[in-house]
């Protein structure tokens, strides 16, 4: 038994060491097609910078207990601990923290002293690219944030100071200048021919380790997160530090900025988000030119069209964009839009969902008179507008009355009770029609009708009165979806009802 063991080992010893002497088989066929990404990293490499931020931190305002100063301090950690106070001039520096650029190019490059009244600290750390050879840099809006001074490294290892060019937080897109010349930069290449499943390769300084090479595949395009521009999705690795850097594909263009990670922890997760590089040099364009960018507005508030909203106004599917409020004086009012009303189009283009419409807007220059298509009471209707130019955010104030309290009566088809708004209050609101909720129960209670909300329209219905809204919900059909334009605070939007069977 032992000897047939030995011999059966010795067998298989001499098959395994044969068998790189056999040719391939089939199944080792894949592995020569996976990509080889070290031609394009040679090709982009050198154009992509590590970005360090320092912020000026007073010595005064080092957080010490009441009544001790750095000398009290220095005294402390002399007599305890043998070694200076960390931060001063006479204390050993950290590695990875320099409180000095490396290679700079004259005296305006370099760093303040530390030994003055403030002290300079490192305040973040992103990644770059390279748009021309004289020195435009972009980046994230994120990287850049509450930065005294920017730095800038190159892959060769100079260190320049960076001058802010613009920022623009919409967009999370940034463009600095450093003062060299010659320099090595990206290709940008076509966001808008980005296909999904293709490799595409990521460089940047995750945690503050320069020029780290990450590869993956586009998982989506067009991902909406809620910011104003869609986004590439991939699987790229993408951490802290990736901020910023470009997004590449098998040419070595950029297609991309590195700028989102989904993650519970505050790593890499397996989904990581690129800015379209279209979308990203429009900004950048605009930035180089004035410092700002400039974008439209046709000032309204909006919302989704839900399935159950399009099936329950008859829109064939669910797209476009709800107006759940109008500006009084905007473009929108002037132009007629009305809050319920369903954008369907924008100068011609298609709105599939409501985060289309800003970018549509946003990108038109303003002044531009443009047409908006829209569907209201079943039918659709072209309004002309004018669009403005976008201002600083500001928050509108609507006087709004206490919702009185409610009165008993008994529910209708909708369980909802309502009365009528007194004038004042009506015009106060800026309203045309409706009525007020005074108390829900079942069919509205379900989809979240709250007391004091305001029923503008029922189905293709204005609601003007107590007495009409009686009416009209009397003689809904319990097995159709009606859908309600409700105004709650300064929003409108719809809410589809199913009617209960009247007992």
């Amino acid at each position: 038994m032992t000897t047939f063991s030995v011999r059966k080992f010795f067998a298989a010893a001499v098959l395994v060491a044969c068998l790189p002497l056999m040719p391939h088989t089939a199944s080792a066929a894949p592995a020569a097609n996976l990509p080889d990404f070290t031609d394009l990293v040679d090709k982009v490499g050198p154009a992509v910078v590590n970005i360090r931020t320092t912020a000026r931190v007073s010595n005064s305002t080092r957080g010490l207990p009441p009544g001790m100063d750095d000398g009290d301090m220095s005294e402390f950690f002399r007599r305890f601990f043998g070694i200076p106070m960390p931060n001063s001039p006479q204390s050993p520096q950290s590695p990875g923290t320099p409180n000095t650029p490396r290679g700079g190019n004259n005296d305006q490059d370099q760093a303040p002293d530390s030994g003055g009244g403030d002290n300079e600290q490192n305040s973040g750390v992103g990644s770059g690219f390279i748009l021309s050879s004289d020195g435009y840099v972009m980046t994230n809006a994120h990287v850049i944030d509450d930065a005294d001074t920017i730095y800038v490294t190159l892959t060769d290892k100079r260190e320049f100071k960076a001058k802010l060019i613009g920022v623009d937080d919409r967009t999370d897109v940034a463009v600095v200048k450093i003062n060299a010349s010659s320099l090595p930069t990206v290709q940008i290449g076509d966001s808008n021919k980005v296909r999904v499943g293709e490799w595409v390769v990521a460089i940047g300084s995750p945690f503050g380790l320069e020029n780290t090479v990450t590869a993956g595949i586009v998982s989506a395009k067009g991902r909406d997160t809620g910011d104003y521009l869609p986004f590439i999705q991939t699987d790229v690795a993408v951490n802290p530090g990736n901020s910023g850097g470009p997004l590449i594909n098998m040419q070595g263009e950029v297609i991309g900025i590195n700028s989102q990670i989904y993650s519970r922890t505050g790593g890499f997760m397996g989904i990581s988000f690129a800015i379209p590089i279209d979308e990203a040099m429009r900004v950048a364009d605009q930035l180089k030119t004035s410092g700002k960018v400039v974008r439209g507005r046709i000032a309204v508030a909006i919302g989704e069209v839900t399935k159950d909203v399009a099936d329950s106004l008859g829109l064939p599917k669910a797209q476009g964009a709800l107006v759940s409020s109008v500006e009084p004086g905007g473009p929108a009012d002037k132009a007629g839009v009305q809050p319920g009303d369903i954008i369907l189009k924008f100068n011609g283009h298609n709105v599939d969902t409501a985060t289309d419409l800003p970018r549509m807007v946003g990108d038109t220059k303003p002044g531009t008179k443009a047409t908006i298509t829209l569907w209201r009471k079943g039918q659709t209707r072209e309004v002309p507008v004018t669009v403005a130019e976008m201002q600083p955010d500001k928050t509108a104030k609507v006087d709004q009355k206490k919702a009185p309290t409610p009165k008993p009566r008994a529910s209708n088809a909708l369980g909802v009770a309502v009365s009528d708004i007194p004038a004042d209050q009506m015009k106060s609101l800026k309203l045309r029609n409706g009525v007020q909720v005074d108390a829900v129960d079942g069919p509205a209670a379900r989809v979240g009708l709250q007391r004091g909300d305001i029923i503008l329209r029922v189905g293709d219905t204005d609601i003007t009165s107590a007495k009409q809204f009686e009416e009209v919900t009397s003689h809904l059909d319990p097995s159709k979806m009606v859908a309600l334009l409700v105004r709650r605070g300064e929003n409108t939007q719809f809410v589809p009802v199913r009617p209960r069977v009247a007992k």
